[in-house]
């Protein structure tokens, strides 16, 4: 039995060994257009593989396939030699016509045991209704010839999920970017101040993903610039005035001079640029009917739980009452339900925990309302159900949750009852008296010799001055403290060196690792976030030209302020730059970030 047992064992390590190292996977890309030819190809990671079966492809053209590649690699790392071995076919495929489509898993027998694929989703768009299409890896349509940009070539839109809601009803406003073009950077943007919402930018990946998507007849580039989620705070019509893009795009040219042109493949590139605005949109926000008296200002759908910690408990001992209101809305802004606890209760502060990410519907999670409670006296006592009242999108009217009530027995506390005196005519609280009779203490006391006197002496004088005046300092050190504590841009500017330094560290981490695009993000948050915080400029109003006039008030020299510009230009346009920046361009970026903000930080004094 025992043999049994460990061949058994041996076999499944055996399987789940071969299963880790072992794949067999198939890819495409997500999204083509019609006409445009593609790669469809099956990767398996081992040689030994027969009985490989074409997938049913329906919907496109095959036009090659399936081809075989092999290609193996060896890798010596502290002694160690490690081998891998792949076998690929691949599929030419085109695509003939647009719509959905699903190409299914197919089979191939890898080291003796039968292996399945994924199956691979693919979009086909129309094609784009300039013609202008091209095989292979383009997946755009040409742009407007010449070295101007045409208002088809780059696009960006502002659009909201709707244009309907009711008040405190989360709506979704993006910001989009379309573009035939190379989009090089944005010099400038100037957002709206979202005028009558409470707004809450969404957090997107650092890294863009763009991808094709067809718009208005044609395919373009696109991906999400910014999303925010607004709250509209007021009936009636509110309006989302226009953003505005001062994009620098490089754009490509003929060159006339045929040795130039030999030289530089037909064509250079100059930069233009090109200011965008989005239109205007407005916001029909209807009021709500009429609340409830237990409406706790929640719009969207919630559920209510609750809980307590002890329903027998013994005189002044704590009971904790817990409430937990999850769901999707306006969560962060339902106000605290009230909680009928009986008279013989003394009741503290409420203490709430947030605990909701911001979504594409508004905040999900949930509350966490803890309410503590100390009873004084013995007895049976009910706790009532607590009520809340939400108005519920969905339906258009407002519901009401209910907790669960909970019965408290308190049994009396230690102690006897000459120890204990309750004034129970008013309710006040419970009060225990310590012993009121005293022994004689029978210790030797040293004397005091004769005309040595503590009072009237200066010893007897400081003994009262000095505790006064370490009160009084006491005091004013707190409240300049409490001072500067509520200060938020105060504390923001103090600590705007620190944040930065960290992030440049970061920075300088992802400098090693080679990778451009997230070191020179990580550069671009450590400079704009050191001038917001050490300028308190808000992060709607962080320009540059806002930026050079803030820095020319706290009179750091122009040359600074040109080095500081000159620097983010620089990192804005390497992000958008084909991959291939040497690595000393990045660490002289990287100096000169450090340098201008250890300037700023002697200059400017908060």
């Amino acid at each position: 039995m025992r043999k049994k047992l460990f061949v058994l064992f041996l076999l499944f390590n055996v399987v789940c060994s071969w299963a880790e190292n072992v794949s067999f996977t198939a890819s495409a890309p997500d999204v083509v257009e019609v006409g445009q030819q593609f790669r469809l190809s099956y990767v398996v990671t081992t040689q030994d593989v027969k009985d490989f079966r074409s997938p049913n492809i329906k919907g496109f053209d095959v036009l090659m396939g399936p081809s075989r590649s092999t290609q193996s690699s060896i890798q010596i790392v502290n002694g160690k030699q490690t081998s891998s071995h792949t076998i690929t076919f691949t599929f030419i495929l085109e695509a003939l016509s647009e719509g959905d489509f699903t190409i299914p898993s197919t089979t191939i027998i890898a080291d003796g045991n039968q292996m399945a694929s994924n199956a691979v989703q693919i979009k086909v768009l129309p094609a784009d209704k300039e013609g202008a299409s091209q095989q292979g890896n383009r997946t755009t349509g040409r742009s407007s010839s010449g070295s101007s940009v045409s208002a088809s070539d780059l696009i960006i839109t502002g659009s909201v999920n709707k244009t309907t809601v009711y008040e405190q009803e989360a709506l979704l406003l993006t910001y989009k970017i379309y573009t035939l073009v190379d989009l090089r950077s944005f010099d400038n943007v100037r957002l709206p101040d979202f005028k009558g919402f409470h707004s809450q930018e969404v957090e997107l990946p650092s890294e863009r993903r763009w991808g094709l998507e067809h718009y208005k007849g044609r395919n373009y580039r696109s991906t999400i610039y910014r999303q925010f989620i607004l709250y509209p705070q007021q009936a009636g019509k509110l309006t989302i005035e226009p953003a505005h893009f001062d994009a620098s795009i490089a754009k490509a040219v003929e060159i006339s001079d045929p040795f130039e042109a030999f030289f530089n493949g037909g064509s250079s590139y100059v930069e233009v640029k090109k200011t965008i605005t989005t239109p205007q949109q407005t916001i029909e926000v209807k009021p709500l009917p009429g609340k409830p008296a237990d409406f706790c200002g929640g719009v969207g759908e919630f559920s209510l739980s609750s809980s307590i910690s002890s329903t027998d408990v013994k005189t002044n001992d704590a009971v904790t009452l817990r409430l937990v209101i999850s769901g999707t809305g306006n969560l962060k802004l339902v106000s605290v339900p009230e909680v009928k606890f009986p008279e013989e209760f003394e009741v503290y502060d409420p203490k709430e925990e947030n605990n909701a990410r911001l979504t594409n519907v508004g905040q999900t999670g949930n509350k966490v309302i803890e309410f503590l409670a100390i009873p004084r006296s013995a007895g049976s006592y009910k706790i009532p159900a607590v009520t809340m009242s939400y108005f519920d999108i969905k339906s258009g009217q407002y519901k009401t949750l209910s907790s669960e009530p909970f019965v408290v027995n308190v049994a009396k506390g230690e102690g006897n009852a000459s120890q204990a005196i309750a004034n129970f005519s008013n309710k006040e609280d419970l009060r225990v008296l310590n012993e009121d009779i005293r022994f004689i203490k029978q210790n030797k006391v040293a004397l005091q010799p004769r005309g040595e006197h503590l009072f009237g002496s200066l010893a007897y004088a400081l003994w009262y001055i000095l505790p006064l005046l370490l009160f009084v300092a006491a005091v004013i050190y707190n409240r300049k403290r409490i001072a500067e504590s509520s200060n938020v841009m105060m504390q923001r500017g103090k600590k705007a060196n620190k944040v930065a330094v960290r992030r440049l560290k970061q920075a300088e981490k992802i400098l090693h690792s080679g990778e451009k695009a997230r070191f020179y993000d990580e550069v671009l948050k450590a400079l704009w976030g050191y001038t917001s915080d050490k300028l308190s400029i808000p992060v709607s109003q962080l320009t540059k030209d806002n930026v050079q006039a803030k820095l020319t008030e706290c009179n750091v020299p122009a040359e600074i302020c040109q080095d500081f510009l000159q620097t983010l230009d620089a990192c804005e346009f390497a992000r958008f730059a084909p991959s291939g920046s040497e690595k000393s361009a990045m660490d002289k970026i990287y100096a000169d970030a450090v340098m201008l903000i250890s300037k700023m930080e002697n200059i400017i004094k908060r």
